[in-house]
């Protein structure tokens, strides 16, 4: 006897197999999903799933199975119409995901169905991030299949700056030698040789600077260059799976589910701390004073190199008004 699945959340129903099929929600849609569920995808799907429906963390069906790999699941989303072209709310496409996690089967398999190789403009390319997670196979096979080598980011950071953000120094090399800018700067004002400074990385930032420029950054003192911010920076979510997946390690039991969920929160994390602005770099304080002229003193405030500074004046320094001169005592 063949009983049908029944799941939690209430929804349109249909008889599959003499039982009864709900449609998920989108937790235990994306749980099963990740577990590579074929069959209970296609229940869904014939109970009237929409083949583009979204789960709670990765995306839709089809780009949950590129994110792990699972070409059976792949095929089964896009025989029954799943868009290919399709973004999740991070902007990220079942070849961007696949492309994240290096899985070289799945990025050949989505591209030769017309998966689109390049983002619009200012978006996360695949490209972006096969080189932000440092998979050169996947960046070879996408590059000869037309990947834009200088796409720029949502925060305007191109391709070569994310293989500096990461260290991952063959690449950078790899992108420079078939043409990659190196001259391109985000929207905080950052390029490929600020990065490498901040991550003390010499012999990145010797690739991606000409001499002369290489060598005014090794001028600079460390605190120059601030303190970058990387990828892999801890979350109390990520603290939390780690801690579980100790646990089970300890327990002797399967790690297989959490890991999945580890990846997923390390993909958040990283997509945070690439878009936002990195510490700000030291600044100093002149003040001008002469005994001789106390209403011209001023305070000068240098900001970053390439941003403009600012003069205070006199009357407001510190923040605190200069009062008018006393009118002068008039004995009559």
């Amino acid at each position: 006897m063949i009983i049908g699945m029944v799941l939690v959340c209430p929804a349109r129903a249909q008889t599959w197999l003499g039982g009864e099929v709900r449609l998920p929600d989108p937790v235990s849609f994306a749980n099963r999903m990740e577990m590579g569920d074929v069959a209970q995808a296609k229940a869904w799907l014939d109970a009237g799933m929409a083949p583009d429906f979204m789960g709670s963390r990765i995306g839709s069906g089809l780009m949950i199975a590129a994110w792990e790999g699972n070409i059976p699941l792949m095929r089964l989303f896009l025989s029954r119409g799943a868009n290919l072209g399709l973004s999740n709310a991070n902007g990220e496409t079942a070849l961007a995901l696949a492309a994240w996690r290096g899985q070289l089967e799945a990025v050949q398999w989505l591209v030769e169905r017309g998966a689109p190789v390049n983002a619009p403009p200012r978006q996360w390319s695949p490209l972006h991030y096969a080189v932000f997670g440092g998979h050169a196979a996947v960046v070879d096979y996408l590059m000869a299949r037309g990947a834009d080598i200088d796409a720029r980011s949502t925060n305007g950071s191109s391709v070569l700056m994310m293989a500096v953000y990461e260290g991952h120094e063959a690449l950078a090399r790899q992108l420079i030698e078939r043409g990659a800018r190196r001259d391109v700067r985000n929207d905080w004002g950052d390029g490929a040789l600020e990065w490498a400074m901040r991550n003390n990385n010499l012999g990145i930032a010797r690739l991606v600077g000409d001499p002369e420029s290489y060598q005014q950054a090794l001028n600079q003192p460390k605190e120059h260059w601030g303190t970058l911010q990387r990828s892999l920076f801890q979350s109390r979510e990520l603290e939390a799976l780690l801690a579980a997946r100790k646990q089970l390690e300890e327990r002797q039991m399967s790690t297989l589910e959490i890991d999945r969920q580890i990846a997923a929160e390390r993909v958040r994390i990283a997509r945070q701390q690439v878009e936002r602005p990195v510490a700000p770099r030291a600044t100093a304080l002149e003040i001008s004073a002469s005994r001789q002229r106390p209403d011209e003193q001023s305070v000068r405030v240098v900001g970053q190199e390439g941003k403009k500074s600012f003069k205070v004046p006199p009357a407001t320094y510190f923040g605190k008004p200069k009062m008018p001169p006393k009118a002068p005592v008039k004995n009559y």
